[in-house]
Parts: structure tokens; sequence; C-alpha cells
């Protein structure tokens, strides 16, 4: 059966996060004098993104809530036992530099043109509904998906299938007819595979070294340039894998 819809990761997937918040981050470490703290910017970015990737663990694992894994990434980041009020504040300065430079990756509007007059379009997204939203909006392409669906809202976070399947039913399809599209490769890629969608892996920077375990896995790709002809036919089952 064909593949009637797509469902999209946001973050390193259309928009490119890592990119923003490093570009944001320095320039609001710099701006609160806090360079001076480390060997090189490098070093402090490094920091910041080890401490966002275990408070991002601590929310999906539903030990915090969304505004509870901000705060604590500004305490963890600066070792200080902040209120909430001051960590709120921190966390607002920093947005206001990574805001800035938001942008979407060069590859995604030809991607959702080519795909445009041949499936519907959703996002599931292990963010919150405020947060992505507004930045779909920002990037002006809010109103080219008919649902966007957020852990913080679901209560339920990739990689369980339970987030994938709701994705599913905001759209009236069954897995089966529905591709998700992702950049990591476990929570997205493996999730989505074992939720029983058609799951396609993007990995932009080949940085990832995965065994591949049959065609039922992830597809993975480079460029969503690849993505058209990957949906063009069901190749979930029994076609070679591109995934390794």
């Amino acid at each position: 059966m064909s593949i009637r819809a797509v469902v999209w990761d946001v973050d390193d997937t259309l928009f490119d996060y890592t990119a923003a918040d490093r570009a944001g981050m320095r320039e609001h470490l710099a701006a609160e004098g806090l360079l001076d703290g480390y060997e090189t910017v490098e070093q402090a970015l490094t920091r910041w993104r080890e401490v966002t990737d275990a408070q991002w663990a601590r929310f999906s694992a539903g030990e915090t809530d969304w505004q509870g894994q901000r705060r604590d990434r500004v305490r963890a980041f600066l070792g200080e036992p902040l209120s909430d009020a001051d960590a709120d504040a921190w966390f607002d300065r920093y947005v206001a530099h990574y805001e800035a430079a938001w942008s979407l990756f060069p590859d995604v509007l030809p991607a959702l043109d080519a795909l445009v007059a041949t499936h519907r379009h959703a996002v599931l997204s292990n963010s919150s509904l405020l947060v992505q939203d507004r930045k779909l909006r920002v990037l002006g392409v809010h109103d080219r998906f008919e649902a966007v669906l957020c852990a913080a809202e679901l209560g339920v976070s990739k990689p369980a299938a339970e987030a994938f399947h709701a994705a599913c039913e905001a759209l009236g399809l069954p897995p089966h007819q529905v591709a998700y599209v992702g950049d990591h490769p476990e929570i997205d890629g493996r999730g989505a595979a074992d939720a029983g969608l058609l799951s396609v892996w993007i990995d932009r920077g080949g940085a990832h070294t995965v065994t591949d375990d049959g065609p039922a896995g992830p597809r993975r790709i480079s460029s969503l340039a690849e993505l058209p002809a990957i949906l063009g036919a069901d190749t979930r089952f029994g076609a070679p894998s591109t995934f390794g």
C-alpha cells in the first residue's frame, strides 16, 4: 500500500537547531561575560550541549516537565542553585540570541514543494507545542502541516510507539500509510520503524555508524532531495535497504 502522508521531526530535520543553538549560545555567553571560564568557545558550547542532552533525556523519561528541564539546564551549566525566576530570566536572554539565528535547512522547501501535491504532512516533535508552533510560523512553513503534535502536550515522547501512532491518528491514517522523517537514528529512525511507519532517517553529517538489521528498519538519506524517490512507492518490504 502506498505512503499517503509524511510526518516530520522539526529540530535538526527541518530546522537547523544545532547551528542556531551554537550561534545563539556563543552570543549569549559573550554578552553574559561567561566565556572567560572556559579555555575555548568550543569547550563552552560542548558543555552546553552535554547539559542540554542530559536534561532532554530527563524530560523524555517523564522525570521533569518542560519548564523544569529548561531551568535545570541553566542550573547545571552554571553550577549554581538559581531560583526559578533567575533561571527563567537567564534562559530567556539566551533564547533571544538563539531565535536570531533560526533558519531552515536549504533542502526543506524544495522537498516540501516536491511532495505538496502527492502527500499530506504533519509534525511530531519531542518539544512543546508552544515552542514548535511559533517556530514553524516564524520560519514560514506552519501552513504546510495539517497537524503539529508535541511530546509536552501528548504526555508521551518518541521513541514510544504511542507518540508515532498519535500522529497517524491525527491524520486518520494507519501507520503503514505514513512515513516519518527525523534526524536521530534511534529516537526517530528506529522508533518510527518499530511503530510500523516507513522510517526515513536523515543523516546529513554522515557521522553515525549503525548496523542495518533489514528492510523493515530506517532508510538512511543524506539530503531531503532523496525523499521523493523513496516515497514514490512502498519500499518497506522486499526492497534493498539504503541504511548502512
